[in-house]
């Protein structure tokens, strides 16, 4: 009986020591083959994640981020345009008519509410350079940062397009956006003349603003393609930061031919009453054109097409 036991467990270790080893083979073989996809797809980074080159430097990144948090308003736009789904977003986001509706059921979020992004269990964070919890962030989830108007309007849509492994649909954004601004820009030149001024006012906490470029709000439309130029003492005034606190006695000194009104209802907008300001040149001539301003505050390609049709009807009446 001893004599046939020892030939049965010699068999069943030799047995168990190839089948061992087989799972050990098919094993490795796995491994090796996802990372040699990983390899071929992004060089050292696994297999579904690429290398971004940030700000900060290199980030791996995913191919196709499904649950994406945007912390800064200036750039919820820009994702929410390429179509890839936002979990998280700040207020001002949610509250922007042109958002709300797609943005409903989004958390609202900032970079201070660190245990509500971990439940929203997000595979790719954006922000701006002047995030807090940076290192924090970075640790739920690939973190990358931009900083506000480091680059034109356009270059940072292919910016956002190369992190979201869009980059062909943020090109085709950029080229057909281009086409129709500067097109629009020839027929109102035409229409309004040659060296037409035009000035973007605000108010907030009961104060009066006067924007000067790239300061969202159509800016950077008005004073590109379509021609517009700011008055000289708006553009001195408004060189440093990007805007003016004024009061309604020395409005006429920077505005021009036409006024963009981007108004809030809910602010105080009584300096419409004045006399001093139903005298200027641009309100006798009706060249104020109000638009709300909620939906007209960034320069993200949702925004801007709002912006371009708004100038459209405004100046072209089509």
């Amino acid at each position: 009986m001893k004599k046939l036991f020892v030939p049965v467990i010699l068999s069943l270790v030799v047995i168990l020591s190839a089948c061992g080893a087989n799972q050990t083979n098919n094993a490795e073989k796995s491994v090796n083959n996802s990372s040699s996809e990983a390899s071929q797809s992004s060089g050292a980074a696994p297999a579904g994640t690429f290398t971004y080159q940030s700000e900060n430097g290199p980030v791996e990144v995913p191919s196709h981020p499904q649950r994406v948090v945007v912390l800064t308003r200036f750039l919820t736009g820009n994702v929410m345009a390429l179509g890839v789904p936002v979990v998280g977003a700040d207020e001002m986001s949610k509250e922007n008519p042109r958002f709300k509706d797609e943005l409903k059921d989004v958390e609202a979020v900032t970079d201070e509410s660190l245990e509500k992004i971990i439940e929203l269990q997000p595979d790719l964070i954006i922000g701006l350079s002047d995030i807090q919890n940076y290192d924090k962030l970075k640790q739920i989830a690939p973190t990358v940062t931009f900083t506000y108007a480091k680059v034109d309007y356009l270059t940072q849509q292919l910016e956002v397009g190369k992190l979201l492994n869009k980059e062909k649909e943020a090109q085709a954004w950029v080229d057909e956006f281009k086409a129709r601004s500067e097109k629009a820009g020839e027929e109102i030149k035409a229409k309004v003349g040659e060296g037409a001024t035009v000035t973007v006012i605000e108010t907030f906490n009961k104060q009066l603003y006067v924007y000067g470029y790239n300061f969202g709000r159509g800016t950077e439309l008005l004073y590109g393609d379509l021609g517009f130029s700011l008055p000289e003492k708006t553009i001195e005034a408004t060189a440093k930061d990007g805007y003016l606190a004024l009061s309604t006695e020395v409005m006429k000194d920077y505005v021009g031919d036409y006024i963009i009104f981007s108004k809030n209802a809910d602010e105080d907008n009584s300096f419409q009453d004045t006399q001093t300001y139903k005298n200027l040149p641009a309100v006798k001539n009706n060249h104020v054109y109000e638009v709300d301003a909620k939906s007209f505050y960034f320069n993200d390609p949702l925004s801007l097409e709002y912006q371009l049709d708004f100038f459209i009807k405004s100046f072209l009446n089509k």
